[in-house]
This record gives C-alpha cells, sequence and structure tokens, in this order.
C-alpha cells in the first residue's frame, strides 16, 4: 500500500514549484516557504498540539524541504551550459525565497573569467539600469569586491523606507519597481575565502518582504551546492574558450587579397577543440594555393597536429604548389614519419585566378561544390585514402574550370556529420543549400557560405556544441 502524499508541509508542496506558480504567489504577498508548519496547524485547530504531533509535524517539514532540494539540485545538474546552469538558479532561488525577479552576477575572484550577467525577469535594459548602481552601496558589489558578508545572505527589506540608501540605488529601484532584494554569495568555500568566490545571487520583491529563517536556511543550502556545480561549468567553459582561441590562432587571421577572385571562411569548433583546418596561401606567378583538412582525434593533441600539418603543407605548397599531388604526397609521407599513429584527409588545390582554373587532388576528403547561375554540382574528383592510411599515398589530380561569377565550396566532412543525416541524405542536404542559395547573394561569397551554413545546419546546429568541427572555404571567380 503506498503511503499517502506528504502535506503541504513549510509551506512548499513535494513537486517542485514552477516558477510561474511562484510568481503568482509572489504577486499575491505570499512566499513558498512558511516560517513554521506546526504553527499554521495550530492555528486552523485552535487546540495545542501534543509533543507527538509536533515531532510528526517536524519530521513531515524536514522530508518536504529534503525532496524540493533534491528534485531543485537535480534539475541543476542536468543543465550542461554556463548559461543555462545560472538561469536554472535564479528560477530556483525564486522558488525558495518567494520572489519574482532577481540576477545572477559572475565574476570570479581569480580574475580569469568568464564574467557574465544573467537576469530572471529583467530586461538588457533593466539590467544596465542596476549596473549604473555604484558597487559599494549594494551588497552584491560588496560581495564582488571581496568585503566578508553573512553567509546567510544580506536582506534589504524595505529599500524605500531605508534612509541611508544610495540615492542612484533608490532611484533605479523606483524605476524598475522592486522595494527589498535578498542577496547570496556565490562561493565555493567560505565566503571569506576569496579565491573560492564566483559571484552573487540577487532576488528582488515588488513589495517590502524579506525570508524568513527557513527560506534563508534552504536557500542557503541550495546555493551551496549551485556554487559547486557552476564552479565545474565554469571551468568547462574555459577549456572551451581556450581551445577555441588556439584553433583560431593556427588558422588564418585574414584571408589573403588575390585579384581575380573573392575568399570567405567560416568555422566552428566543438568545446574540446578539433583537428579541421583551411587555408588560402598566395603563390607565386599570381597564384593561389587552397586548402582545407581534418585531422584525426579531438582536444590540445589534434588542435597542435593541425597546426603542425598546415604550416608542412604552406612549405610544402611555396616549393611544388602548382602540382598538387606532390604536396599531398609530401605531406603524407611528413605524416607517417613524425606521427604514424594519426591519419588526416586533405584537399590542395592550385588556383589560377586569371585563367578561373584549379587543378585539386584530394586525400580521402568530400569533393568541392560548385555554385553558378546555370550550375550546382560537386566536382568530381579521384577515389583516394586519407593521409597516413597507405604505405604510399598517389591520387590523380583533376582540373576544375569555373566561368565568371562562379563559386567553388571547399568543406570539411564535419558539415555533413553535424546534419545527423546518411552520407547520401547529407550531400543532397548540402547541395540543396547551395542551390537554394538567393540569387542577390551570389555575387557576396561570404553570403554565400552563410546561407549554405546555415540551410544546412538548421535549428542552431551551426553554433551548438558538438564534437564536429565544420570548415567552409569559398572562392568566387570574377
Amino acid at each position: 500500500m503506498n503511503a499517502p502524499h506528504p502535506a503541504k508541509v513549510a509551506g512548499i508542496d513535494s513537486t517542485v514549484p514552477s516558477p510561474a506558480h511562484t510568481v503568482a504567489s509572489a504577486a499575491a504577498g505570499t512566499s513558498p516557504v512558511a516560517a513554521s508548519p506546526t504553527t499554521d496547524a495550530a492555528a486552523a485547530a485552535g487546540t495545542a498540539c501534543t509533543p507527538g504531533a509536533l515531532l510528526q509535524d517536524r519530521l513531515a517539514g524536514w522530508v518536504s524541504d529534503l525532496t524540493t532540494l533534491h528534485e531543485l539540485t537535480e534539475r541543476l545538474v542536468r543543465t550542461d551550459t554556463l548559461s543555462d546552469g545560472l538561469r536554472e538558479l535564479l528560477h530556483a532561488g525564486a522558488a525558495l525565497v518567494g520572489a519574482r525577479r532577481g540576477l545572477v552576477v559572475l565574476e570570479p575572484a581569480d580574475g580569469l573569467g568568464p564574467d557574465t550577467t544573467v537576469g530572471l525577469g529583467l530586461g538588457r535594459a533593466d539590467l544596465g539600469h542596476i549596473e549604473t548602481v555604484p558597487r559599494s552601496s549594494v551588497p552584491y558589489g560588496r560581495i564582488l569586491d571581496g568585503l566578508p558578508v553573512d553567509e546567510d545572505g544580506v536582506a534589504e527589506p524595505d529599500l524605500p523606507a531605508e534612509k541611508s540608501l544610495d540615492p542612484r540605488h533608490r532611484e533605479v529601484a523606483a524605476r524598475l519597481g522592486y522595494a527589498a532584494s535578498y542577496t547570496l554569495p556565490l562561493c565555493t568555500g567560505p565566503s571569506e575565502v576569496r579565491t573560492g568566490r564566483l559571484g552573487a545571487a540577487v532576488w528582488l520583491y515588488d513589495e517590502p518582504a524579506e525570508p524568513g529563517e527557513r527560506q534563508r536556511h534552504l536557500a542557503g543550502l541550495y546555493v551551496r551546492y549551485a556554487a559547486q556545480h557552476l564552479s565545474r561549468l565554469v571551468e568547462v567553459e574555459r577549456t572551451r574558450a581556450t581551445m577555441a582561441t588556439m584553433a583560431e590562432e593556427l588558422l588564418p587571421s585574414r584571408l589573403p587579397r588575390v585579384p581575380g577572385v573573392q575568399l570567405a571562411a567560416r568555422h566552428r569548433t566543438g568545446p574540446r577543440g578539433g583537428g579541421d583546418w583551411y587555408d588560402a596561401l598566395p603563390l607565386p606567378d599570381a597564384a593561389l594555393g587552397l586548402a582545407v583538412g581534418s585531422v584525426t582525434g579531438s582536444g590540445p593533441s589534434a588542435v597542435a597536429a593541425m597546426g603542425r600539418l598546415r604550416a608542412s603543407l604552406r612549405a610544402y605548397a611555396v616549393m611544388e604548389g602548382e602540382d598538387p599531388v606532390a604536396v599531398l604526397s609530401d605531406l603524407e609521407l611528413l605524416l607517417r614519419l613524425t606521427e604514424p599513429a594519426r591519419s588526416a584527409t586533405a584537399l590542395f588545390g592550385y588556383c589560377e585566378p586569371a585563367l578561373r582554373r584549379i587543378t585539386l587532388a584530394g586525400a580521402g576528403h568530400s569533393p568541392p561544390l560548385l555554385i553558378g547561375e546555370r550550375r550546382t554540382e560537386f566536382v568530381e574528383t579521384s577515389v583516394s585514402a586519407p593521409l597516413g592510411m597507405l604505405a604510399c599515398w598517389e591520387a590523380p589530380s583533376v582540373e576544375l574550370q569555373a566561368e565568371p561569377g562562379e563559386t567553388v565550396l571547399l568543406y570539411t566532412d564535419g558539415l555533413l556529420h553535424r546534419t545527423g543525416d546518411p552520407a547520401d541524405r547529407a550531400f543532397a542536404r548540402l547541395h540543396a543549400a547551395a542551390a537554394g542559395v538567393p540569387r542577390a547573394a551570389r555575387h557576396d561569397p561570404d553570403a554565400v557560405v552563410e546561407h549554405v551554413l546555415r540551410t544546412a545546419l538548421p535549428g542552431g546546429k551551426a553554433d551548438e556544441d558538438s564534437a564536429e568541427d565544420v570548415v567552409l572555404l569559398a572562392v568566387r571567380f570574377e
């Protein structure tokens, strides 16, 4: 037989209160956490409670509180990005302290970032107004400045009646319509340990109010747990930013300007960093070397290998770029001798802008796409193995002859893999995206690559985290 559902004790339902319900309760002047369930029960009955009833009510309150904290923390740990974690913190804290709006300011004490401000029920302009209040006059500012505060939080129960309130703070509170606030530090350790500080969370009340003792206790427990989770997400965000910076620094800082062609590129990398690269290198006789490629693996080792391979390809292109097969043969030999456990795909093209001609050689790489007014088609290249897979790599080159105004699109396999479709459907999706480039955008290679990227990877797939890197390089002949 199932036990009866716990009564609504401690002012918290056994289920997690939704943000909408919390807002309604706060607007009605009620709080999702009551001061004492025993007092409420006694007042309703009009009689004194026996010691057994007091103990039962207290145990029921503990069970309710623990159930709520468990469900709130379960929701928090399911967040895998820093922005989602901060938003979940604000929603859960608002439910616990009975507030309707709030903000969290992330500013790690070690100064390594990321620094950000996220609001609940506050727009960008509202957050801008709050940031104009002097930091020294608000509790969250004192927390960010490393000054010690009560670990149970700082309550400002009646801002309009506070005579010592900073004039700018009074003005902003009146403009945004909040009359009280409750602030908690985000610390991975005791609040007096400066290195453990991540930031501060603030919840705002529409009317004069402050959280009760039990509300403070529950909110404090939740925020201390949340700080540990957010600290891990901060490290993930820092790693992601570092890897992205490394990958970008190893790629061309800008594309060259060569008469007769226009160039544009896009690069998307995952949180761990990947080994996809592109290059465009001016060569003798007004020629241009074009390359895209991908190194197996991910993380720092793949990024480093990508940098070494790209630098080597540049040297071989300068020496014998007019023979793309020789360039890739030299690159394959280097890879096999220096990194025998790694393989790579690559496509190198010797471009002659004056003749609108590209001589191509590919090693296990997807064929380029030719986009024009009267045709959109894949360029037939010879089937060959990736570099490092065979004892000796070699494949014939092919020539591509473009018309004025046509664009050649080079890309890595990550563009196909991110679609989540089988290979044949992924190629069909890419072809349809290229064929659908608006006529007005075809004169601009930057608009072409942007359209292809967003159309082939709809619904945010172009920007979301993925294990697959994406590279597109567009070459438009004038």
